[in-house]
């Protein structure tokens, strides 16, 4: 599932009807996994807001924007919800919650 406003607003909705009908949510954004889809991987925007902080210092500080390299997210997060798991009888592998960032059980 794509990271939209619309769908942000009805993440509820959305996740439930995707239980309801045994369907494994995979989302953008760890909020989602939250509310009960299966998983989600994205970007840490913590660490994308932190690093837009800098920015807008050495600019207030005189820098000129053109001037800036542009930068990609290195921080990734990795949410998987378990009960979700359970509800839909699917098995995660333990390496892959080896690697979560968080886990929900």
């Amino acid at each position: 599932m794509m990271n939209d406003p619309m769908f942000w607003l009805q993440r509820q909705r959305i996740v439930d009807l995707a239980v309801t009908h045994h369907l494994p949510g995979i989302c953008q954004s760890r909020e989602f996994a939250e509310a009960g889809g299966l998983l989600s991987y994205a970007p840490s925007f913590a660490d994308i807001y932190r690093r837009l902080a800098s920015y807008v210092d050495k600019i207030l500080k005189g820098a000129k924007p053109a001037e800036l390299p542009v930068e990609q997210p290195t921080k990734f997060e990795l949410v998987i919800n378990l009960k979700t798991a359970k509800t839909l009888r699917l098995a995660v592998p333990n390496e892959l919650l080896l690697q979560a960032s968080r886990v929900i059980e």
